[in-house]
């Protein structure tokens, strides 16, 4: 584990230039709650991060769905969902809602979808945005998931949007207050980063990360609105990743054993990500609208991630599990 590294100096200066000083003094509270609320609150930042990329978004619909033009919300409703009928949906750490409004378009599908979060202007934003395309059948809830009452059998669909990764003791909550609040055989659907708690990636994938950074041009690793260059990751420290979000990837890795423990797959689909995720930081930007050359420099990312996962497991994963009761 490491507690503190080269690279959360480094992260840290290039966070104030790129989110100004307040965001960083922010984060000196003892208020854990406040801190992870203000990791969410700057909904007006033009972010450079890697699943962003419309590339990266058509590879990771290939990995998922077969198709680069349809991805995992029409996949679901096309595929998994479309017989069904009067379907309640709980969507915990829901942010701004995008995949939640685009399901609830499904009326026919869904009778009510209920987004619960801590950020009250992420909601905020998101029932502006319902409101706007006349969807009813969507309900915003901004109030801790410890506060939240977990019902018996009470929805048919529990859903994760990178959001689980967020939550502590993992195999606890899984098997209980979710499986309590899921009906017999409902749906536990997951689209998540799985990878290292706290980002305490092994010697081996931060060795494979920097390959993949040197093997894009220098010109493409000059860091988001400064004129520095990425040229090496060495890892991000403990201290760091709790001082920034307490809740980030708090207990990742636990993810996966807790859902194969206590859940049946229906569908499981890996698509990488750990390569990716941290080549990218800071760099994504160049990569947003694509020439010839920049279009090569990812499709040699793509194979580089490609080989890795040949003999390790994908960071990030596309879940349908049904509820054994």
């Amino acid at each position: 584990m490491r507690i503190i590294t080269l690279d959360d100096f480094v992260d840290t200066y290039f966070k104030i230039i790129q989110r100004g000083s307040n965001f960083f003094f922010s984060k000196f509270t003892l208020n854990k709650e406040k801190r992870t609320k203000s990791a969410f609150d700057n909904t007006s930042f033009i972010s450079s991060y890697f699943w962003n990329i419309p590339k990266v978004q058509e590879r990771w619909n290939i990995l998922i769905t077969g198709n680069k033009k349809t991805d995992y919300i029409e996949y679901l409703t096309n595929h998994f969902l479309k017989e069904k009928k009067e379907l309640r949906l709980l969507s915990l750490g829901s942010g701004i809602c995008n995949r939640e409004i685009d399901l609830a378009k499904h009326s026919s599908i869904f009778k009510e979808i209920v987004c619960v979060d801590i950020a009250d202007n992420l909601l905020q934003i998101a029932a502006k945005s319902a409101k706007e395309k006349n969807i009813n059948n969507i309900t915003f809830l901004a109030e801790n998931i410890d506060d939240f009452d977990f019902k018996e059998n009470d929805f048919d669909i529990v859903f994760f949007k990178s959001s689980l990764h967020h939550f502590d003791k993992i195999d606890d909550f899984l098997s209980g207050k979710i499986k309590q609040t899921l009906k017999p055989n409902g749906l536990l659907i997951i689209n998540e980063f799985v990878g290292a708690t706290r980002h305490q990636f092994s010697k081996v994938q931060i060795k494979a990360i920097n390959e993949a950074i040197l093997s894009i041009p220098k010109k493409f690793r000059i860091r988001f609105k400064s004129t520095f260059l990425k040229n090496k990751y060495r890892g991000v420290g403990v201290l760091r990743m709790i001082m920034a979000d307490p809740s980030e990837c708090i207990d990742s890795e636990s993810i996966m054993p807790a859902i194969h423990k206590h859940y049946k797959t229906v569908l499981e689909k890996p698509y990488g990500g750990n390569l990716m995720l941290s080549a990218l930081r800071d760099i994504s930007h160049h990569f947003y609208e694509l020439n010839k050359e920049k279009e090569d420099v990812l499709n040699t990312l793509f194979k580089l991630e490609d080989n890795y996962l040949k003999k390790h497991q994908s960071d990030y994963v596309f879940g349908i599990y049904e509820n054994r009761k």
